[in-house]
């Protein structure tokens, strides 16, 4: 496919895969361990910098990156696991010193970065990128449920819900480090999806194809409707501290220009407003031929293409105008997408559906009690009445009552 050379201009902004990650070591509930901030050992259900490793003299030793702290790794007769000594002895499963035969402790993949340094770049620029944050492993599971990479040549069956494809979609959406960041961003500990996660695959473009506008994410929606008033939009506002939304965006393909990777306006969110009709809002390329019409929307130099590694999150504040970009290569590219919310806010969609079907599964024993925990919080919403917790969710008789 040909296009013209005044096309593509945006300016890129290339995040290259690490040479090295550190490691979260994790106990048998899944919690992590760490260092307290009275330097004492401990587990956590969060991982902020308490709770990250450097493998050290190859793999048989972990190092503290914040105390210094080096503990010794012991063979287990499980693959999956080690245990862990400290001033020779092994550690229980709470980080304290071992009354028994000690817990086996699972290390695992970890960040590139430290949690504060990529916190520091969220608050002051609004969005931030942890490359190749998920393990190879976890990676190659969703390009075979996405049907992309090695996949490809196969068809993406929607006829299910995406959590129930494989325990590596519930594995993605509980990564530690980006839950972490995100409440630190809303500054709530209680955040949710505002609708299940689901997978965006990009199919080469053919050049006529309908594309997305420009917009902002939910609950803003900026961009999406024509005239204030016409569908569920928080109203443009200037209160930048205010955060009442952040996508958490998976690159499980690398996203480069070519094959279709978001296009931003990064820095928009602190303007208070939508992207401007000549940007081609998501209101105007709604309409059925309009892109074969009219051409693409904005895509010059004022605009921001964010390339990744697969296996990146790229997170960004939900006012950010973006929209996908053009898949020109031959292959699909594909994303899995959430948007995150504090719990004050009304989810898009009912996604409690989706976690019982997650939780009515198989899938749900390859968990480990904090990812399940951590699954149960981002899709379940409850009130409280009487001394009894009710779930909220869809009541579909009175849906189709009042149509």
């Amino acid at each position: 496919m040909a296009y013209e050379n005044e096309l593509f201009q945006e300016h890129v902004v290339r995040v290259e895969r690490p040479s090295k990650h550190f490691t979260l070591l994790r106990a048998p509930n899944g919690e992590f361990l760490g260092a307290s901030d009275d330097d004492e050992l401990a587990v956590f259900d969060y991982v902020d910098d308490k709770a990250i490793w450097d493998s050290v003299e190859g793999g048989t030793a972990y190092r503290h990156v914040v105390t210094g702290f080096v503990l010794e790794a012991e063979a287990a007769d499980s693959t999956e696991g080690c245990y862990l000594r400290h001033k020779r002895g092994r550690l229980a499963s709470d980080g304290a010193a071992a009354a028994d035969g000690g817990a086996i402790f699972s290390p695992g993949h970890g960040p590139a970065h430290l949690p504060s340094e990529y916190l520091k770049s969220l608050k002051e620029n609004g969005w931030v990128c942890l490359p190749a944050i998920l393990s190879p492993d976890t990676v190659e599971a969703l390009e075979q449920i996405s049907c992309t990479g090695r996949w490809d040549s196969e068809t993406y069956d929607r006829s299910t819900g995406t959590l129930v494809k494989g325990v590596a979609v519930a594995q993605a959406a509980t990564e530690p480090v980006s839950l972490w960041l995100m409440r630190q961003y809303m500054r709530t500990s209680e955040i949710r999806f505002g609708h299940p996660p689901g997978f965006a695959i990009l199919t080469p473009d053919d050049g006529e194809r309908d594309v997305q506008g420009w917009h902002s994410d939910f609950p803003y929606h900026w961009g999406i409707f024509a005239t204030r008033g016409t569908g569920p939009e928080i109203p443009p506002h200037n209160f930048p501290e205010l955060v009442m939304g952040v996508q958490r965006n998976l690159c499980v393909s690398e996203f480069r220009k070519e094959n279709g990777a978001t296009c931003f306006k990064l820095g928009s969110h602190v303007l208070g407003e939508g992207p401007p009709d000549e940007w081609g809002p998501g209101h105007i390329y709604r309409q059925q031929g309009y892109r074969a019409a009219h051409g693409l929307p904005y895509n010059g130099p004022d605009a921001d293409v964010v390339e990744a590694p697969g296996g990146s999150y790229i997170l960004y504040d939900s006012r950010i105008w973006h929209r996908a970009g053009v898949n020109r290569t031959e292959r699909k590219r594909a994303a899995m997408l959430q948007a995150v919310i504090p719990v004050y806010i009304v989810p898009k969609t009912d996604t409690s559906r989706a976690y019982r079907n997650f939780i009515n599964s198989p899938l749900v024993d390859a968990l480990t009690p904090l990812e399940l925990q951590e699954l149960k919080a981002l899709m379940i919403t409850k009130i409280e009445s009487a001394g009894q917790k009710h779930v909220v969710t869809i009541d579909e008789t009175l849906s189709e009552m009042v149509g």
